[in-house]
């Protein structure tokens, strides 16, 4: 880590970010309160009865905040109208206005709610995927333009003592931002910040950021950035942070990978109000945060050590490649996927048909070394051994798994890999609640991967061995560490949704979810489509009711599809493009 550029106290000791005070009605985020969980009703705006049933409802799960969108100022107007219903029924939950392009929608949305959420990348900005060089005076006046747009919404809000999310998406960036700082962390971290500066300029602080990503890898690098250029610019810019992960999509992967995103940073103690996206019904949304929110990690160790690694800019740790097992790993080798003697022999009779979630290496066999990280005796030893060794964190140490991986990492020679564990101690319980172990699985490896540590894994905290195997290779997919099957960014529902999207994202799942490797997007409207999609190899897009746009990367290619055919349709673009093959007939389990 730089000296320059911190984004916490110490990377192997637990300390909580120290955050001002923000207060959206009566709920309190920052300045060490518990961290605060939200969610987003998907009822239209415009159906009153329907979105207070919906914020009812999230409100009796635990639910602390309520997102609501308004496109537009039509839209905003009813907020009113939802505001009355709710507070009518006794329920004092502060709502939040999703505001992304109409300044006047975000104008009329804060006379009625107690929080409005804008986005830089298209709020009074451009987007429309120019590439253009701008000189500083143009720079200046496009600021300019934007001052005059947000500055009323700041002096709105302060006067009615409303609250202000300033949402950075990677998504959708403005052209200014691409152009000058590219698609990147930086380019989003810039975005947030020229909009703060604005309501700075009026004294007016009561307002959060975040910088939301489908990516898991580039939404960690961009709050950490983001936290360390807060400190940079001075003591009086500790503004809280909402997390969230973007199009996180549904199942088990949308909980992975809002668990590795949101639940790397809570472990560093970043964050103070969270939503886990997911492309359900949004009330299956509070629970999962609720258990990330319970596993934050506490304590650590004495260590005096620094990190060897650049939080900011990710980069696999160059260990040697060695074999083990049969297979090869370190290096650019893909991440092996280790098990226990027990599990191993458990399915060892059905390997053959466990498709893509095959044990690969036998723990016990694999010489494997485990050691306490605080033991520098030990670590010296592994570091003069004349070849490359594997080694992982020994069972029943008490530390934290995240510090404890960072720690033996910091200490051994970067040539000996590492096999990193999801617990320390292995699960005997066949009966336990598996979305604790899952989340807490994705939290520890998930941030150990997007650090760069780690040519291996285990699974230890799940008992069932099928399982434990398809978590470790859903982890590494999620992680971006090892892409195994169909990969799916989708985003979840929300009022301004043109289409099904949990009906129409299983019919996808459905037709492609054969192709290896393959990255499809799912949105639900224009808003994020197609920036997030820029990761993507191919998108499925709302563009207006009952018809449906397809995208190549970023780029719309196919128009106004009827929505009963958009399916097909997507299927041919991919076989345009030489990434189609045929699904492979299904074996009948053993």
């Amino acid at each position: 880590m730089s000296a320059e550029l911190r984004y916490c106290e110490d990377l192997f000791n637990y300390s909580r970010r120290e955050s001002r005070v923000v207060t959206v009605g009566n709920v309190i985020m920052g300045g060490g309160h518990p961290v605060v969980v939200q969610s987003m009703i998907t009822s239209d705006t415009r159906d009153t009865d329907a979105c207070v049933a919906e914020v009812l409802q999230l409100a009796e799960a635990g639910c602390q905040l309520v997102r609501i969108t308004a496109q537009t100022k039509k839209y905003a107007a009813n907020l009113e109208n939802i505001r009355d219903g709710v507070r009518a029924a006794g329920c004092e939950v502060p709502l939040v206005a999703d505001i992304h392009f109409k300044p006047d929608a975000a104008f009329e949305a804060a006379k009625w709610v107690e929080k409005v959420r804008v986005n830089p990348g298209n709020y009074a900005d451009k987007k429309k995927f120019e590439i253009r060089e701008y000189t500083d005076e143009q720079y200046e006046e496009e600021l300019e333009r934007i001052r005059e747009e947000f500055g009323p919404l700041v002096r709105l809000c302060k006067e009615l003592n409303r609250a202000i999310r300033i949402g950075t998406n990677h998504g959708s960036l403005s052209d200014r931002i691409m152009n000058r700082y590219g698609d990147t962390p930086l380019g989003m971290v810039e975005s947030a910040l020229e909009f703060a500066r604005i309501a700075r300029e009026d004294d007016f602080h009561n307002f959060v950021f975040s910088m939301k990503a489908s990516n898991p890898k580039v939404m960690i690098e961009a709050y950490r950035l983001l936290v360390a250029r807060l400190a940079e610019e001075g003591s009086d810019w500790n503004y809280p942070l909402h997390l969230g992960v973007t199009e996180a999509g549904d199942g088990e992967d949308g909980r992975i990978k809002s668990a590795i995103g949101i639940g790397s940073l809570l472990a560093d103690g970043i964050g103070d109000t969270i939503r886990v996206s997911l492309t359900e019904d949004a009330v299956h949304e509070v629970p999962v945060a609720q258990a990330l929110v319970e596993a934050i990690p506490s304590g650590g160790c004495e260590t005096g050590v620094r990190a060897n690694w650049n939080p900011f800019e990710y980069e696999r740790r160059k260990s040697e490649v060695q074999e083990v097992g049969g297979f090869k790993l370190g290096g650019t080798e893909l991440m092996r996927v280790f098990t226990s003697r027990k599990k191993w022999d458990a399915v060892a009779h059905k390997i053959e048909q466990m498709g893509d979630f095959k044990p690969e290496i036998v723990m016990e066999d694999s010489g494997v070394i485990a050691l306490d990280p605080k033991d520098n005796e030990a670590i010296a030893e592994v570091n003069q051994a004349e070849s490359p060794q594997l080694v992982t964190v020994a069972d029943g140490i008490e530390m934290p798994m995240i510090a404890a991986f960072r720690l033996l990492a910091a200490k051994l020679d970067g040539r000996h890999a590492i096999l990193l564990k999801d617990d320390l101690s292995p699960s005997t319980d066949a009966a336990a609640d598996f979305l604790p172990t899952l989340l807490q699985a994705s939290m520890n490896l998930g941030s150990l991967i997007c650090d760069g540590i780690g040519d291996a894994i285990i699974v230890q905290g799940e008992e069932a061995p099928g399982q434990s195997l398809r978590l470790s290779y859903n982890i590494l997919q999620a992680a971006g560490a090892r892409i195994f099957k169909t990969d799916y960014v989708a985003c979840p529902s929300c009022g301004r949704t043109l289409f099904n999207l949990q009906e129409t994202t299983q019919k996808i799942r459905e037709a492609t979810g054969h192709l290896k490797g393959v990255r499809i997007a799912v949105m639900g409207c224009i808003v994020n489509g197609p920036g997030e999609m820029a990761d993507a190899d191919f998108g499925y897009v709302g563009g207006a009711p009952g018809k449906i746009n397809l995208y190549v990367g970023k780029q719309a290619v196919k128009f106004n599809i009827p929505e009963g055919e958009a399916v097909e349709r997507l299927k041919d673009l991919i076989q345009e493009h030489g990434r189609w093959i045929e699904a492979p007939e299904k074996v009948a389990e053993v």
